[in-house]
């Protein structure tokens, strides 16, 4: 308990400082306030977009297309990593083209995706898509890949079908390493939205950010800038408190089997 409090205090102390750092550089940096806003002004700002819904709605439309895309990433990615990972003909047949498609940045993807979708949230999501699903493919194929064969040979010896294997061997066994992959994905997704939103889309935060910088109000783009990072945070702890929950499972799961 002690600890707990000891690290709130720390990281509270953090970005006090962060905050005396930012208004002592805007106030002695010699920048304009319309181009180096201070907290005060940003805070103003953030008032200012919140009273008239502006920021809840491009903040709900940033979530929707993640959430789209990332789900879209894992009802494919996962299947196809567990897959790969379980016979060899398949990882030799999609692998190749998963190595050669996955150091293409997902941004390089963005006049495709305009040319074939338009403009509104099909590209946006499609490039989250591309950005969650290469990660949780390669990610679960190692995860399954890394299983102790000793398990599959228990499972051929209770004559255990495919879908039994999988069921009871394969997923349990690579439940922790894929919600770590998912929490990495999640971020990675999160970055990329506000990118594809700046080009592809009329809403989102990106959006907000590139229209408040056309409009020279840098204290908009630093108030996107906030709520970015500051949902980035909530995705992660989310992600963070599944993995905790997932591994709480697995404790109590073993207390009753001892």
């Amino acid at each position: 308990m002690r600890s707990s409090k000891n690290n709130w205090i720390l990281s509270s102390l953090s970005f006090l400082l962060l905050l005396i750092l930012w208004e002592l550089s805007a106030k002695f940096s010699g920048w304009n306030e319309h181009v180096f806003p201070g907290p005060l002004q940003v805070l103003k700002g953030m008032m200012e977009l919140s009273s008239d819904g502006t920021l809840f709605r491009h903040s709900v439309a940033s979530l929707y297309r993640v959430t789209a895309g990332f789900y879209l990433a894992v009802v494919l990615g996962i299947p196809l990593g567990i897959l790969m990972g379980r016979w060899s003909w398949m990882r030799m047949i999609v692998n190749p083209m998963i190595q050669f498609l996955r150091p293409i940045s997902p941004l390089a993807w963005i006049p495709l995706a305009m040319l074939w979708f338009g403009i509104g949230d099909k590209p946006a999501i499609f490039l989250i898509f591309l950005s969650s699903f290469f990660p949780l493919v390669v990610s679960t194929t190692v995860a399954v890949g890394s299983i102790n064969p000793v398990f599959f040979q228990v499972a051929r010896n209770f004559n255990f079908s495919r879908w039994e294997t999988i069921s009871r061997i394969v997923v349990p066994a690579i439940t922790p390493s894929v919600i770590t992959a998912l929490r990495i994905t999640i971020t990675i997704a999160w970055l990329v939205v506000v990118a594809a939103e700046m080009i592809a889309v009329q809403s989102g935060l990106g959006y907000l950010i590139l229209d408040s910088r056309n409009a020279l109000r840098m204290d908009y783009v630093m108030d996107g800038m906030i709520i970015i990072g500051f949902i980035g945070l909530l995705l992660d702890g989310f992600m963070r408190k599944l993995g905790h929950i997932e591994a709480a499972l697995w404790r109590t799961m073993g207390r009753r089997v001892g």
